[in-house]
């Protein structure tokens, strides 16, 4: 391992974690609220990466695989840590609720331990909902685009970063890919804030809700979430935009290049919308009552399921207090998550996909031995060691997340709640059941339980392997 010039990328990173706390900073200076929060953590991180960069300079710039799982891993760690600064220095939260806030931002998941968010600085609350736009497509992948002026290769990076059943690069370079898929997701975010803004929200509201909802982050300025606007133009905009968020960013791509039929042939996105389509029609009936108007229903249902599936968190309604078979399914959506390539959580429905179609060839062998009958997707043979992979990323996520409910367990909670938050926290999605509801939020917690559910979040993150692997003893050795 190229320990030095690990270190020396985690220096940059750094550099560039403060150089985004600009964007706060300039609002605090707008809007007459205190400085000293971000000026404090620019300083810091800016003399942290500074040093780092000046004192590691590589010998050699060659990266290997186990540095990139390092500096993706580490990136995330330490970028989570400068994203707590604001926090401790304004003296809104305390050591543990700032790593927990910090972390559920950075990797989007949405959970808070904040009870009434309309106290803290605006800026600050700019930054609470940034930090989920800038863990959206990761820092590492914005990096990339990048790197390549510092004379720095990003494969390793990358395969790190996106260690999912299949990696489709849009271009032949690397930087390319990164600076495409940032464009089509800054791009998507201007024309949310656009559309929010004509849908009557401020310019700040709408900026933040941009961020989160790209993001599938969920942070919102309101404390009840989008539905406190009481608008079912903005709800239907919020609900379009986290379906976008939850596609694969290379089928955005590819409709921009005018492609728009093979992306309409894609099985995950037929797979997706086939389960958005389910809840949405289950939830509808669910929530449908005696002279309520049938779009009212639909609205509420909809934007529930996609919130849910996309892992963004927002809510317009209670569902804890719909009937069993509803919540059943809401806890189904917890765990899918939205497609590969996308700024969604959970397991991703390329996995389910392909999950679903071993298991069904699986079947097909027992009753015929002698069958020749591989898995396929896109009309290719899906190899067995991806298959595997699956099956084994699916064996740690639901080892990780009963270890979290066990830990939650062990301090007092209910089975609902100690199940959902642990569930919540690993697929990146926010609110879930119980103590952990639509409208609650996560301060109750003990801080042992809040350091273990924001581990969690970062493994989910980082799909699992990337953490899992630094944990063994075969990773550091030389």
């Amino acid at each position: 391992m190229n320990y030095r010039f690990s270190f020396y990328l985690l220096g940059w990173l750094l550099v560039f974690g403060g150089a985004f706390l600009g964007v706060p900073l300039a609002a605090a200076i707008l809007f007459h609220e205190p400085v000293l929060p971000f000026v404090g953590t620019i300083v810091l991180a800016g003399m942290a990466g500074g040093i780092m960069v000046w004192k590691l300079k590589p010998v050699s710039r060659r990266i290997h695989p186990r540095d990139g799982f390092l500096v993706v891993g580490g990136a995330w760690v330490l970028i989570s840590c400068v994203g707590a600064l604001p926090y401790l220095f304004s003296g809104s939260l305390g050591v543990v609720d700032a790593i927990f806030e910090s972390i559920s931002g950075i990797t989007t998941t949405g959970s808070t331990v904040i009870s009434d968010i309309t106290v803290l600085p605006r800026a600050l609350v700019l930054w609470r909902a940034m930090s989920q736009w800038l863990g959206g497509m990761g820092i590492i992948l914005f990096t990339i685009a990048i790197l390549p002026l510092l004379g720095i290769g990003g494969m390793q990076l990358f395969k790190a970063e996106v260690p999912g059943p299949v990696a489709d690069k849009l271009q032949p370079r690397l930087a390319n890919t990164a600076r495409s898929l940032w464009g089509i997701y800054v791009g998507l975010t201007a024309l949310e804030w656009v559309l929010l803004k004509l849908a009557g929200l401020s310019g700040y509201e709408a900026l933040c809700h941009a961020f989160t909802t790209l993001a599938t982050g969920g942070f919102s300025t309101r404390n009840t979430s989008v539905g406190e606007f009481g608008s079912p133009l903005v709800e239907w905009i919020i609900v379009f935009f986290m379906l976008c968020a939850g596609i694969n960013f290379v089928l955005h791509y590819k409709v921009l290049l005018g492609r728009g039929r093979e992306v309409l042939k894609d099985a995950e996105l037929r797979y997706f919308f086939t389960v958005v389509g389910g809840a949405t029609l289950l939830f509808t009936v669910v929530v449908h009552e005696p002279g309520m108007k049938f779009w009212d229903s639909l609205r509420l249902a909809a934007f529930q399921t996609v919130s849910l599936l996309t892992t963004t968190g927002y809510v317009t309604t209670d569902f804890e207090m719909w009937p069993t078979l509803a919540l059943m399914a809401v806890v189904v959506l917890l765990v899918l998550g939205g497609m590969s390539g996308s700024t969604g959580g959970g397991i991703k429905s390329l996995r389910t996909l392909l999950a679903m179609r071993s298991l069904r060839i699986t079947l097909h062998r027992l009753i015929h031995p002698h069958a020749v009958r591989p898995v396929k997707y896109g009309g290719v043979v899906v190899e067995e060691s991806v298959l595997s992979g699956i099956w084994a990323f699916l064996t740690a996520y639901m080892l990780l997340a009963l270890i979290g409910a066990f830990v939650v367990a062990a301090h007092g909670y209910d089975v609902v709640t100690s199940l959902t938050s642990s569930l919540t926290a690993i697929g990146n999605v926010g609110p879930g059941l119980g103590q952990i509801g639509a409208y609650d939020n996560f301060s109750h917690f003990p801080a042992l339980v809040k350091l273990v559910l924001a581990a969690l979040m970062l493994f989910g993150r980082l799909e699992i392997f990337t953490l899992l692997a630094m944990l063994t003893r075969e990773f550091w050795r030389r």
